[in-house]
């Protein structure tokens, strides 16, 4: 019997065998959860399927669009075909576009500004509404989302990503109240430095080989750390837990230089 036996994960997020998502989704299942893995493109939809023989007994696949309100609605009734309830929402999603990311932030236009804080902060709030109804039949659960320390602190070139994230953190602790008379549970994870497609995008960001010099612990992160914080952060071992980031990051959070 797994920490998560019997429980239904709908995991949001897997690009690619590196996405902090799919060592999430590999942690689950581990576990014992039942998985749900969403794609957006068909270029992720073939990744996936690739990975999908590494789980100890598969997932349901499905497309979503987290920016489109008729995918999110589609995405429920595609898990009430399988699913009569969800335990575990996981929403691992970030954008923005290149060009706001490496532009001087005071530069950032209106356009990518209202894109970033989309799809990686309102898309948490849209996510978690469409699939209420399946956690409230569930009779609770856990939703967990990601975010970085530069949604606390100013980090070099993360630029407009670091405002998305404090505005992710801001709506996942308002959501922690919001659902916590329905005994549901919102958390974040602060993740260390990984080699992420998400990562490759922010240019000048601490390299991972850096990191081992700042740390308390002296070493990196790997993506499984990640993956088994969540597991406990889903699981009824957590289950007083609400609102809080979680860091996995060796100590680095806590380091003035």
């Amino acid at each position: 019997m797994g920490l998560l036996s019997g429980k239904r994960a709908l995991v949001v997020g897997v690009a690619n065998k590196r996405s902090i998502a799919w060592g999430i989704a590999r942690s689950l299942a581990e576990e014992g959860a039942e998985l749900a893995l969403t794609y957006q493109h068909d270029r992720f939809r073939d990744n996936l399927e690739k990975l999908l023989p590494e789980l100890p007994s598969g997932a349901i696949t499905t497309h979503l669009d987290v920016g489109d309100d008729r995918s999110l609605a589609a995405l429920r009734e595609t898990l009430g075909v399988h699913w009569p309830h969800v335990d575990i929402v996981v929403h691992s999603v970030a954008f923005a576009r290149t060009e706001d990311l490496q532009a001087r932030f005071s530069e950032i236009p209106r356009e990518g500004y209202s894109i970033a804080l989309d799809v990686s902060a309102y898309s948490l709030i849209s996510l978690t509404r469409a699939v209420l109804p399946m956690l409230q039949a569930a009779g609770g659960g856990s939703v967990l989302t990601m975010t970085y320390l530069g949604g606390e602190r100013v980090v070099p070139h993360y630029n407009l990503m670091g405002v998305a994230k404090a505005s992710l953190e801001s709506a996942m602790r308002y959501l922690a109240w919001d659902l916590g008379g329905d005994n549901i549970r919102v958390n974040a994870i602060s993740a260390g430095p990984l080699r992420t497609l998400a990562a490759s995008a922010v240019q000048g960001g601490t390299a991972l080989r850096e990191v081992p010099e700042r740390t308390p612990l002296r070493r990196n992160i790997a993506l499984e750390d990640v993956g088994h914080a969540a597991s406990f952060l889903c699981s009824d071992w957590a289950k007083n837990i609400t609102g809080q980031v979680l860091f996995v990051d060796a100590g680095f959070h806590i380091m003035g230089v």
